[in-house]
């Protein structure tokens, strides 16, 4: 069987050669994205895995059905770049990896959390541009053990995130429309304004959707305590960034912690030149109440190595004809 990779990173190439020697695959790694321009390059396979955040043109779709291909395989948890009624309509099934290492995120939103509630960034500022290495009241910080954490999400990296905070003495809150019975232990499920006003740090742990999108605005951001901490190691898309901006620059919110961005596309997970950074993120990298990551919250060598081979187990699936409990379309 020939499978074929897309958007395939150095760090994922070890874990890949390992799996096509193990399984007695064919198997090419490309390092360009699936666009218009190299989806000729599957032809003459069996199967394809990708892990780009671009948006999948349309047009693929049939394509990929005329060179006798059903299936994409998603390296990834999120799937918005997808158009799933139109890859459906077409017979192509496109599966993700819901859950490869929630502990990898997880601790990437705590790290970013304490960046934050222990006032580095600020620490930092001061001493760079200041020489000032002395002990500023303005910079006493709380401890996790006294905050209130909120969770908005409470699946697999919501859960883990839980967990974690109440390992360290976090009251912690959640909201989730579908209740989980089994997080008892961990949470005190509450509606999702009781999180924005009682909340010392709201981490976001929701897929992108119509419904989502958006859902932290100027409303939102507002009701939120001056002190609290926003955390998005989730979808850029879910917060209005520039309503964040205004927040932070209004001192309407204490600091934020950002894996990604809306419409990071072209930024995140690329070498770029500097007339190609978007002024938003100059902005908000500029603040030392914000930190920001490429996107990377994933990017450890367990996360890694099960993304590569779960994608590459379904492709093989769904090419024999049989099932995948992946499947999102």
């Amino acid at each position: 069987m020939k499978i074929i990779m897309y958007d395939t990173h150095q760090h994922e190439r070890p874990y890949a050669q390992i799996w096509a020697q193990a399984h007695h695959q064919e198997l090419t790694m490309v390092e360009e994205p699936l666009t218009m321009e190299t989806v000729h390059l599957a032809e003459g396979y069996d199967g394809l895995s990708v892990q780009q955040t671009i948006q999948i043109d349309n047009d693929i779709y049939p394509m990929l059905a005329n060179y006798g291909i059903n299936h994409i395989s998603t390296r990834t948890a999120g799937f918005d770049n997808f158009d799933l009624a139109v890859a459906k309509q077409h017979g192509i099934t496109i599966t993700n990896i819901p859950s490869y290492s929630p502990r990898a995120i997880a601790e990437m939103g705590l790290t970013q959390a304490m960046y934050l509630l222990r006032n580095i960034g600020r620490f930092h500022e001061q001493m760079d541009q200041n020489h000032d290495f002395t002990w500023s009241g303005n910079l006493i910080s709380n401890e996790i053990y006294r905050c209130t954490v909120g969770l908005i999400g409470t699946g697999r990296i919501g859960t883990a995130t839980a967990q974690i905070y109440k390992a360290l003495g976090a009251r912690v809150l959640a909201y989730d429309p579908r209740y989980h019975p089994e997080l008892e232990p961990f949470v005190e499920f509450v509606d999702r304004d009781t999180i924005l006003r009682q909340a010392d740090i709201i981490t976001l742990h929701t897929p992108l959707t119509t419904q989502t999108k958006n859902m932290i605005g100027a409303a939102e951001l507002r009701v939120m305590k001056p002190t609290a901490i926003l955390i998005n190691v989730a979808r850029g898309g879910l917060v209005d960034t520039q309503a964040l901006i205004k927040a932070l620059q209004d001192h309407e919110i204490a600091g934020a912690g950002l894996d990604t961005l809306a419409n990071e596309q072209n930024l995140f997970g690329h070498q770029v030149s500097p007339d190609q950074i978007p002024e938003d993120y100059k902005i908000l990298r500029a603040m030392p109440n914000v930190i920001i990551t490429p996107h990377v919250a994933f990017l450890t060598q367990t996360a890694v190595q099960n993304l590569v081979q779960i994608s590459l187990d379904d492709t093989v699936k769904l090419a024999q004809g049989q099932r995948t409990n992946h499947a999102v379309n």
